[in-house]
């Protein structure tokens, strides 16, 4: 139950994530280029750190889950319980709020008087910066020191939750199914986990001197288009009790 209550929260941010993006690349795609007001441009800036910040820490909540289930799974529903649920949802939901007004806040008190092209498919922080006519030494400190920690702080999580978890299979199970089967349990949430991760790590936790190269739109179409909509697919064909479940409502329509 706790796993399919933070699939939920999952399903629910995948799609307003990738409403703030998508609907305004395909009218810019299929009518060229489309102006954006500077308000609406700092809505999806807020929108767009707020839901990202917010799906680093839902990840990183799962992978807890994971390992509590796996590790402990005789206190798993004293330990997980839905007041536990609840509370780590709203913790993950509230820091991506606040994470994001922060960003917003800084990013609005810039002066901006040069050219208003945006090299990007939308309004991100970095091509944002290289508009300002303003010093964005404080934009760009934040950027690099609490935007990175809280890409990696959740990544640390997940990466020491998966080695609590590797370590516990292989000193307390010693047949090869019985290996497995936890193995396959947290395929799933692996592969979204690299999916989201690696353009993540790779736009925001490197030192940022406020250049915005070509590539680096491409990565970030990765993880604000791509794995959102591969998420659905990837739980649904990943998991036995949705499989069947599909099935059986096929099965009733036909």
């Amino acid at each position: 139950t706790p796993m399919y209550f933070f699939l939920g929260n999952l399903s629910c941010l995948d799609i307003f994530y990738s409403t703030v993006t998508v609907p305004k690349m395909l009218t810019g795609l299929l009518f060229g280029h489309r102006p954006i007001s500077f308000c609406g441009c700092l809505a999806q800036l807020h929108f767009f750190h707020f839901l990202g910040s917010t799906e680093v820490l839902l990840l990183a909540t799962m992978a807890y889950d994971r390992y509590v289930a796996i590790c402990n799974p005789l206190h798993y529903t004293l330990v997980m319980s839905p007041r536990t649920c609840l509370l780590l949802a709203v913790a993950s939901w509230s820091i991506g709020f606040v994470h994001a007004v922060m960003h917003s806040v800084m990013t609005s008190q810039l002066r901006f008087c040069g050219h208003n092209h945006i090299h990007h498919f939308f309004c991100d922080i970095k091509p944002l910066l290289n508009l300002a006519c303003s010093s964005t030494s404080l934009n760009m400190t934040l950027l690099n020191v609490v935007t990175t920690s809280i890409a990696l702080g959740p990544f640390t999580l997940i990466v020491l939750s998966y080695l609590y978890i590797i370590f516990f299979i292989f000193q307390k199970v010693q047949s090869q199914e019985g290996r497995w089967k936890p193995f396959s349990t947290c395929a799933s949430h692996l592969t979204i986990v690299a999916l989201f991760y690696i353009p993540v790590l790779f736009n925001y936790t490197l030192p940022s001197s406020g250049g915005f190269p070509k590539k680096d739109v491409q990565v970030s179409l990765m993880y604000s288009s791509v794995t959102p909509a591969l998420n659905p697919l990837v739980y649904t064909l990943r998991n036995q009790e949705m499989k069947s479940a599909l099935k059986k409502t096929l099965g009733r329509k036909l």
